[in-house]
């Protein structure tokens, strides 16, 4: 005999909670493809879901063509419902979770070396001794991440440059600023305005996807993009530092990494008016909700940097 629903509906009918959270994720990045990389799964499986969710409710979800795909009215119905269920799911989850008591289980944050040094080890070591069932993994590079593949669960990014497949919640406001030494400025001048960068030794850092010789300000009203002409440079920000220190030209670094060399004198601000937006983001490709640990991962970093580096993210030594 077939079990049924108080409505006496069989239970088959039903849709997966797994299955509507693919519709949600294909809804919001409008692609199959791009469903498939944020979830770890091959774009064939993630049509299959698809499918077998509309032969359970009925309905045709998506239209398609060669070009792009869409909700149909159907769908854009459908998705309201979804995301109700899967909310719901996700905080009956999550409160199994807490009643069982402490937070555990395995949890993979990337950061870039200079960042992950000076801020993430202290921020994580209050995690370790809030959560100490949590069994944590900081994995510390200069080099683009791939979430998906590589299991990374959070990654910490300064910058505003965020892969639009991704989730992101911003932690930090942070931006960088245009700073050299006292030695260099006596050799070189001082620079009065943006066209005057042109005629100096400028430190570049090519990571990520950062375009070579172009320095991308703004005073908060306008944006300008400054062509340089530079010779030095590395993918490394704390190698451009050391270069700025040792007075070899101007740098435009994070405000959290050159404060306590602004407040030395080693380093002085330049055209303060002008710099770059480059504040710090979680980045993760799952809910937040529907993990525990992550969400009190994220939770606990928002408040250690509200903390710790609200105080020089306009430039102001700590």
């Amino acid at each position: 005999m077939k079990s049924t629903d108080a409505s006496g509906q069989p239970f088959e009918r039903w849709p997966l909670v797994e299955d509507l959270y693919v519709f949600i994720t294909v809804a919001r990045l409008a692609g199959f493809s791009r469903a498939a990389q944020e979830l770890g799964l091959s774009p064939s499986y993630i049509s299959k879901r698809i499918a077998v969710l509309e032969k359970r409710l009925g309905v045709s979800l998506f239209s398609r063509n060669s070009r792009a795909i869409r909700l149909t009215p159907e769908g854009e119905h459908a998705l309201s419902g979804a995301m109700r269920v899967v909310d719901e799911m996700d905080g009956f989850v999550s409160h199994l979770e807490r009643q069982q008591g402490a937070l555990a289980g395995n949890l993979t944050i990337s950061c870039s070396f200079g960042f992950g040094h000076k801020y993430m080890a202290p921020a994580l070591s209050e995690l370790i001794h809030r959560y100490p069932d949590i069994n944590l993994k900081l994995m510390l590079s200069d080099k683009p991440v791939n979430l998906v593949e590589e299991g990374v669960d959070i990654e910490i990014h300064v910058g505003d440059d965020i892969n639009e497949l991704y989730i992101a919640r911003k932690l930090a406001d942070n931006r960088r600023i245009l700073c050299a030494s006292p030695d260099y400025l006596r050799r070189a001048g001082v620079p009065q305005s943006l066209d005057d960068l042109s005629h100096h030794q400028c430190l570049m850092i090519q990571e990520r996807n950062a375009v070579f010789g172009r320095w991308p300000l703004t005073d908060g009203q306008q944006q300008v993009v400054c062509r340089l002409n530079s010779r030095h440079l590395s993918n490394s920000g704390s190698v451009v530092l050391d270069w700025a220190l040792r007075g070899n030209g101007i740098a435009l670094r994070s405000a959290w990494d050159v404060a306590s060399h602004l407040a030395s004198g080693e380093l002085v601000q330049l055209l303060p008016q002008w710099y770059q937006e480059a504040n710090i983001w979680a980045v993760y490709t799952r809910r937040p909700s529907g993990s525990p640990r992550i969400k009190a991962c994220i939770d606990l970093l928002a408040d250690y940097f509200s903390r710790h580096i609200s105080s020089s993210a306009d430039g102001s030594p700590e």
